[in-house]
């Protein structure tokens, strides 16, 4: 009964968890804009990272070693520095942005000015990582983030024409009014927000922490190929209502409060209210994801001590660098910089480091030296290998998109 109730617990804070601000943001982007017409790349996205979660989660719990204790290792120094500085870029980004997404989360409730809000987030989130055990991040934080579940019953409760959302869906095709170019930069920002690369990163090192072994595989593949899928399906509602309450009067989505606008419509205040506990706990939950990733990758490269539960002691170097990715995070905010536009920023940067991130998982994933008999299958393989094409294919194009759309204008 236990083991089934870790299964169970461990499927709701995945779908509370999936979704964080680039998630949020982009889904509510893409929804006003082109409705269902990109679900395709949610679905593309999910698959993704269920494949490579799974493997690095694998890894874990059979080598006992996370991700970037074997990039240097398997990549040679300098390739793996540039694994590092390109991960370390995108994670720091995405760290901002997350802690600047609880600020604006706060401030639809306060009304504070934001720069008020931000240093006490970044306080709150260095206290967290500081004594916080792994159950309380991920358990309380994932199931208040399934508060995010009122998207779905705002798009229920505005009773859509289902048929025609499923054909949109089906069809992806462009909207008459939209330009090919512009097309195709969401649906590479939508593949890089689903596959951002501080989630492995996270999951691998935790499951370090955690002491799993290959008797947890089982548990952790439950985790990934449920959670994440009904994580995704969450998204897709975001995108839905958002489609039919911000569409049809062409409101852009450049702020969190338009985000929840849809479930206002939909459920008034007390859906609001839900929305907003969501939109808390769910980026809430990334900023310490993201802000233990800095850590992670830092002191793993470098084979220094790490690890949320090795005392400051014994590890000096990995809390100093969260202590520092905090305060800088929490700088950065403090210039007055645009959270939605960082989180914008961040996710098409994340596709264009998708590389660096998941080649080396599938190549130790394929090693037999670490995995013995729970290396990768003909199936984990083909799809790895197809998806490695699919990467750098969006990281090819991320950045000149970006600067040829002017950011999807």
């Amino acid at each position: 009964m236990k083991k089934y109730l870790a299964v169970a617990l461990g499927i709701l804070t995945a779908i509370g968890g999936f979704v964080d601000i680039g998630d949020l943001v982009t889904n509510a982007q893409v929804g006003a804009r082109f409705g269902l017409s990109l679900a395709w790349v949610v679905v593309v996205g999910v698959l993704g990272i269920c494949v490579f979660a799974e493997m690095s989660g694998r890894v874990a719990a059979v080598s006992g070693r996370a991700t970037f204790d074997l990039v240097r290792e398997r990549l040679g120094p300098r390739l793996g520095l540039l694994n590092l500085l390109a991960s370390l870029l995108i994670t720091f980004l995405t760290f901002v942005a997350e802690i600047g997404g609880v600020a604006l989360a706060l401030q639809l409730v306060a009304s504070v000015h934001l720069l008020l809000i931000v240093p006490l987030i970044g306080l709150l989130v260095w206290f967290v990582l500081w004594k916080a055990k792994f159950s309380a991040i991920e358990n309380v934080l994932g199931l208040l983030g399934l508060a995010l579940i009122v998207f779905a019953v705002g798009l229920w409760q505005l009773g859509p024409d289902w048929a025609a959302l499923a054909q949109q869906a089906a069809a992806a095709e462009k909207p008459s009014d939209e330009h090919w170019r512009t097309f195709a930069y969401y649906s590479v920002a939508l593949f890089g927000a689903a596959m951002t690369p501080y989630e492995v990163f996270f999951f691998s090192s935790g499951g370090v922490e955690e002491r799993w072994t290959p008797e947890d595989i089982p548990t952790m593949r439950a985790n990934v190929f449920v959670g994440f899928p009904l994580g995704g399906l969450l998204s897709l509602a975001i995108a839905g209502s958002a489609w039919l309450v911000l569409g049809p009067s062409e409101i852009s989505v450049d702020s969190l409060g338009q985000v929840g606008l849809p479930v206002a419509a939909a459920l008034g205040k007390v859906g609001l209210a839900f929305a907003i506990l969501g939109f808390v706990a769910a980026t809430f939950g990334a900023a310490c994801e993201t802000g233990l990733s800095v850590g992670y990758s830092i002191g793993q490269y470098f084979g220094t001590q790490w690890g949320k539960y090795v005392r400051p002691s014994q590890a000096v170097s990995f809390h100093a660098v969260v202590v520092l990715a905090t305060l800088a995070a929490t700088a950065f905010l403090m210039t007055a910089v645009d959270p939605i536009l960082v989180t914008e920023v961040s996710v098409v940067f994340s596709a264009v480091a998708l590389p660096l991130t998941y080649f080396p998982i599938l190549v130790v994933a394929n090693d037999p030296d670490y995995m013995g008999e729970h290396v990768n299958g003909r199936l984990a393989n083909g799809l790895g290998s197809i998806y490695l094409v699919v990467i750098g294919v969006a990281s090819v194009a991320a950045l000149p998109l970006m600067i040829w759309t002017r950011m999807g204008q």
